[in-house]
């Protein structure tokens, strides 16, 4: 018997940039990702700030989502999708992000895929931001460094929300925006990243002009889901953070306090602006061992306050260790590194699995909040092989994922307000993270290949079959 919600939202997951390729089509300017190569586990993607022609982009095609879209919906409806989530590309409503003016293709576009989802009865869950800022707010504002760009931001949230009302109800305002507490995001998170040119996860860092950026994304957020509230109130809008579950390496109360504030830091700061509306506690010591300082203006704190979300949404994939000892070793990660763990196993890629860290993360993140929770990414990217007839047998994409929805199930039976779960790339995409398409996740398998070739054909997995068992038993069979 299930002990899932009645209504629970069983889907996917996949992101513009990542699976729709078409990246100048029908008007649509670059974006951020339009400028970046493609990469391996071991040589890593660059950003380039002009189209090189010896270099190869991969999200200029990637699976071509934009011309296959109501073939791919079919198949999610095919699985039993409830819930489809999706983000709008920036540069196909906004082109350089400064029009005043939306680019009437562009929303076609959305228009035609939110239809094709309500026609075979999935709700779309909609990222606004989801590493997509258009490359001219770079070149011209160093991105979110720039307070400019929450007038832009809201001049699109505000055109997005008027075109698909009656087609779209949820909505997350920036997809993994802790990503911009780490070096990491200042290329695709939060687009700091003028004149540079480099490895794409790996720009040099400025702490300053970092955290001032996300600052600037928080203001944006609380706006939109203020003026959201105020004019569609149908609309539930929710944040999106990229959990990093960690824990002590040693029971060294060194270690137990370097984990604690790695939680704050990594997973909790962003959360408690968008959800309790205001810095937790500890930032100002944050920003003082930072070297920071963050402007704010008259009105920021009221902003902040009446924008806070309905929805709490993450993604979890892994978890790592902390310690303040010489001797651990280090293991990779999504987003941010820590310390192996020598209870877990890996992905091909060093990403420990750690299902029993999904239920933890989960009861932690409701106790402190207590709004519905929602998993939008979650999976396993593995180097999948593709049989003589076609046929993918990915036993071990179904172990990871039985595995974390037993530990939802628990956290279920622990109280935790669960409204619904969209495993990451539902169908093969571009890895955010490398540029790979070797790296795959889906339940579908697309013939598209590190080298750019491939025919774009689409062939269920074995996982696929089972994840539409799952679905169907509202997780109940998980066999």
């Amino acid at each position: 018997m299930s002990v899932f919600r009645d209504d629970f939202l069983w889907g996917g997951a996949c992101a513009a940039n990542q699976f729709e390729g078409a990246w100048d089509v029908d008007g649509k300017g670059p974006s951020i990702p339009d400028l970046c190569t493609n990469g391996t586990h071991t040589t890593p993607k660059l950003l380039t700030p002009t189209i090189e022609p010896d270099k190869f982009y991969p999200s200029h095609e990637a699976i071509d989502f934009y011309h296959h879209y109501e073939e791919d919906i079919a198949l999610f409806a095919e699985m039993g999708f409830k819930t489809f989530r999706t983000s709008i590309n920036w540069t196909r409503i906004f082109p350089t992000g400064e029009e005043s003016e939306p680019n009437e293709a562009g929303l076609a576009f959305y228009d035609r895929v939110f239809d094709c989802c309500k026609k075979h009865g999935i709700e779309p869950l909609v990222t606004i931001s989801h590493y997509e800022l258009p490359y001219a707010l770079v070149e011209k504002y160093n991105g979110w460094a720039d307070r400019k760009l929450v007038d832009f931001y809201m001049n699109y949230c505000k055109a997005i929300f008027a075109r698909y009302q009656g087609k779209v109800k949820y909505w997350l305002t920036f997809n993994e925006i802790n990503a911009g507490m780490m070096p990491f995001g200042g290329v695709l998170s939060l687009g700091t990243c003028k004149g540079y040119r480099g490895p794409a996860v790996a720009m040099p860092d400025d702490p300053q002009t970092r955290l001032q950026a996300l600052h600037h994304q928080f203001i944006a957020s609380a706006l939109a889901v203020k003026y959201a509230h105020d004019h569609y109130p149908e609309y539930k809008m929710g944040n999106m953070d990229c959990f990093i579950t960690s824990y002590p390496y040693t029971c060294d109360p060194a270690d137990i306090l370097a984990n604690q504030q790695a939680m704050r830091k990594t997973n909790w700061y962003c959360s408690d602006v968008q959800v309790r509306g205001e810095y937790p506690a500890y930032a100002k010591r944050l920003w003082e061992e930072m070297g920071v300082t963050i402007h704010m203006e008259p009105g920021d704190a009221e902003i902040l306050k009446n924008g806070t979300v309905d929805f709490y949404t993450f993604s979890y994939y892994m978890s790592n260790c902390i310690t303040t000892h010489d001797d651990a070793t280090k293991t990779e990660g999504n987003v941010a590194q820590g310390f192996k763990n020598p209870y877990l196993k890996a992905s091909d890629w060093g990403w420990q699995i750690d299902p029993q860290g999904l239920r933890y993360s989960l009861n932690e993140i409701y106790d402190r909040y207590r709004i519905p929770v929602m998993v939008v990414e979650n999976g396993l990217g593995a180097r999948d092989t593709l049989e003589a007839d076609g046929t993918v047998h990915d036993s071990y994409r179904i172990d990871y994922l039985r595995a974390h929805i037993e530990q939802m199930a628990e956290a279920v039976k622990d109280g935790v307000d669960l409204m619904g779960y969209t495993p990451w790339g539902c169908i093969d995409l571009v890895s955010a993270s490398t540029g790979e398409m070797a790296k795959r996740y889906g339940f579908i398998y697309v013939k598209k290949y590190d080298d750019g070739t491939g025919d774009l054909s689409r062939l269920r997995k074995d996982s696929f079959y089972w994840y539409k068992k799952v679905i169907a038993s509202n997780g109940a069979d998980l066999t």
